[in-house]
């Protein structure tokens, strides 16, 4: 059977084949996250080890720093790398009959800077002094099981997303918020007052890990570590991806790297950069 591709490496270059039928080139990673790609290939492995190895996340400036590239560069590369761990999400369903899942909200974003003078201060919990951009992550955690992670305006907002996710039968764990009321009416639930008691036999605190995982901790909406700004009015659809960090906890190399390259090329971050600059 005579040959179909032809080697049209470029001296130096990555190795590169080209179609002889349609007469188009590709590489390894053509058609995957990865494509398009600049750097050697090992440094596409290192990132990945890197980011996954992480206990609590890997930021882009620590990561530019370990591959030797520019912040921006490792900016992207670890949302692809997020883009391809939330794939795993798309129809998944946890929970089952017999199983109990956690079920937790954890605001972040929309900070809103008191004033100086006493005078003039407004007391920011009432919605009418917010300025709209505080989201909240709702995660959905089966206990010895899978996380369900997702970002909306409120708690009450999430009531859809539960029960169309959680299969019948499961037991859901949830604090007090009266947002989760209605769930009552299809599951099974048991509650925990946390103005009472964090636990008392009845505890979420799998499903607040994940807070922990992908945030590295919050107070008033926004993280406690010097990553704080990086939380304060971030745009829906970089923290969506950003909570995907509580899955790198126990994340595997070979896994993280089997879902880039079963990725397509990312629609959101593939020339991120040079969108924005021909926006300007």
């Amino acid at each position: 059977m005579p040959e179909t591709v032809s080697d049209c490496r470029k001296a130096n270059g990555a190795p590169r084949w080209r179609c002889k039928a349609c007469r188009k080139c590709f590489s390894i990673t053509s058609g995957t996250l990865f494509a398009f790609h600049k750097m050697p290939l090992r440094n596409y492995l290192a990132g990945i080890a890197i980011f996954a190895n992480e206990v609590k996340g890997k930021s882009a400036l620590a990561l530019s720093r370990d591959l030797g590239v520019q912040y921006k560069t490792s900016f992207v590369l670890a949302h692809k790398l997020r883009e391809a761990m939330a794939s795993e999400l798309k129809g998944m369903t946890v929970g089952g009959p017999g199983r109990t899942a956690e079920v937790d909200g954890g605001y972040f974003g929309g900070y809103v800077k008191p004033a100086n003078y006493k005078e003039n201060r407004r007391d920011r919990r009432l919605a009418k002094n917010q300025n709209g951009k505080r989201q909240v992550v709702v995660v959905v955690r089966e206990r010895e099981g899978r996380t369900l992670p997702a970002v909306f305006k409120s708690e009450s907002a999430a009531l859809g997303f539960i029960t169309s996710r959680v299969a019948k039968g499961t037991e859901i764990v949830a604090d007090e918020a009266g947002s989760w009321n209605d769930l009552q009416a299809r599951f099974a639930m048991q509650r925990i007052d946390h103005q009472a008691a964090y636990s008392d036999r009845v505890s979420t605190a799998m499903g607040r890990r994940v807070f922990s995982a992908g945030c590295a901790g919050r107070r008033s909406g926004i993280t406690t570590t010097s990553r704080a700004t990086i939380w304060s009015g971030m745009p829906r659809k970089r923290l969506g991806a950003r909570i995907t960090g509580g899955w790198i906890t126990g994340g595997r190399f070979r896994g993280l790297w089997r879902l880039a390259m079963a990725a397509r090329p990312s629609v959101d971050w593939c020339g991120y950069w040079q969108r924005a600059q021909k926006a300007a």
